[in-house]
């Protein structure tokens, strides 16, 4: 019974919802705030998804160039610095 108190009044204090026996909240805050929250931390998680793929694609050009035989690799930059004029 007592540490049933003590992590009561620790989820209180630190502002958790609390919960009943089957692990719903019995308050739960929906507050300006809240969803304030919510939102940033959806658009953050968009920005980190975006910047994942970007990595993705830098990952895999760095994997071809790394295990491409050395004599295609050269011929590509060749013929990316054109002819010689």
């Amino acid at each position: 019974m007592g540490s049933w108190v003590f992590t009561t009044w620790l989820k209180v204090k630190n502002g958790y919802p609390l919960e009943n026996g089957w692990g719903k909240a019995l308050y739960p805050r929906k507050n300006e705030e809240v969803v304030e929250r919510v939102k940033l931390i959806s658009q953050e998680n968009a920005q980190l998804k975006a910047e994942l793929g970007a990595v993705k694609d830098r990952l895999a050009n760095v994997e071809r160039i790394v295990t491409d035989d050395s004599h295609r690799l050269s011929h590509e930059i060749e013929s990316l610095r054109g002819p010689a004029n």
